[in-house]
């Protein structure tokens, strides 16, 4: 299999996302044109430098670079002030300069984590990703976004910083938990529903055989990463479409927060629960035909997802409880909440005007099923 190459065309920040089988093992050729010497600062988790650690490293060796690493504690938890800051006092400890290149190896936890890292070292220093898990492959390495938790809700504290290349190695993804996998596919299937219909129905059919046929997971995160850099090199800062990106995540940021950034609820699996929700509103709200969110579920179920509250296990908020810590989130505007809604299956759009009534009465029937 070939690497496919999308440009992220952001004029002189402009930069590769690569995707393809070996990129770990190729990593040194791969990231050497990028340094001004040969010395990189390596940041990453706990379960990944026991995965891909030692042969990212290795390539890196033999391709002169030498390198340091720090792993931080695996999981959600850690995106908070307590292992950001470690990480940047390690990366001073490190002698990390302004020129140099910093690398988050791991999922979305610490390519935020390290991103936001980078992004205030020494007022900035560059980056590259290096995603291990799919959602981070399709999603979160993309874009710029960094940043960490807080009390009060999900990357509320964080920083626009581009990296400067970014290495989706597919083959590391068959080391990935079923559970992680499918947490993933959430944000895959998000692509597919907020504008492009005909991948949202390829998606059906080739979705079941994404973890065991390798040409069907490239082309998955291939199209999601052209979605994603196509809306990013028109509104980098979220000032217009970038917010589509954002299908099921009002939902999803509150229902992490109500599960303590735990196991209990992984973040793809809140996506789709909230990409669910979005359709039933937009449904209710006369917006998409009634078998819009009916085939979205139906196919979520067929990929043995979460899609409901009731999948969630343990205590929830009220609904009351809910739209409160969905009035955290980054996207409140003038104190209204800001949905992406659907006009049906590939026709995502912001609406800025639901009805906070109907909002409640979706979650309480949603509840009401538990």
């Amino acid at each position: 299999m070939t690497v496919d190459a999308v440009r992220v065309e952001l004029g002189a920040r402009a930069y590769e996302v690569r995707i393809g089988p070996g990129l770990i093992a190729r990593a040194g050729a791969e990231i050497a044109p990028l340094l001004r010497r040969p010395k990189l600062a390596i940041l990453t988790d706990e379960t990944v430098a026991g995965l891909h650690l030692a042969p990212f490293q290795a390539a890196l060796a033999e391709a002169g670079i030498a390198s340091s690493a720090l792993a931080l504690p695996a999981g959600e938890a850690t995106k908070g002030w307590e292992q950001f800051s470690r990480a940047v006092e390690w990366l001073l400890e490190e002698k990390v300069e302004r020129r140099d290149v910093v690398v988050a190896l791991g999922g979305g936890v610490i390519g935020d984590l390290a991103g936001f890292a980078a992004a205030v070292l020494r007022r900035g220093v560059r980056f590259v990703q290096v995603p291990t898990t799919l959602l981070a492959q399709v999603d979160s390495s993309v874009g710029g976004k960094t940043g960490i938790n807080t009390a009060q809700g999900k990357n509320l504290v964080g920083a626009f910083h581009q990296p400067s290349l970014v290495l989706a190695d597919i083959g590391v993804l068959e080391t990935l938990p079923a559970r992680d996998f499918l947490a993933g596919y959430g944000e895959v299937v998000k692509y597919g529903l907020l504008g492009d219909a005909d991948f949202f129905e390829w998606l059906e059919g080739a979705a079941p055989r994404l973890a065991s046929d390798p040409e069907a997971r490239q082309r998955a995160v291939r199209r999601s990463v052209e979605m994603k850099a196509e809306i990013v090199a028109r509104d980098e800062t979220e000032e217009g479409d970038r917010a589509l990106l954002n299908l099921g995540h009002t939902f999803c940021h509150a229902l992490e927060k109500a599960t303590g950034y735990s196991d209990r609820l992984l973040h793809g699996e809140g996506v789709a629960i909230g990409c669910a929700l979005a359709f039933e509103l937009s449904q209710h709200m006369g917006l998409c035909p009634q078998e819009a969110p009916s085939r979205l579920r139906a196919h979520l179920r067929a990929m043995g997802m979460k899609v409901d509250l009731r999948d969630i296990p343990g205590d929830l908020p009220d609904a009351e409880g809910l739209l409160r810590l969905m009035a955290q989130d980054k996207k409140v505007v003038d104190g209204k909440l800001r949905f992406i809604l659907a006009r049906g299956i590939g026709a995502a759009f912001v609406a800025e005007d639901v009805p906070g009534d109907l909002v409640r009465r979706i979650l309480q029937e949603a509840l009401a099923t538990r």
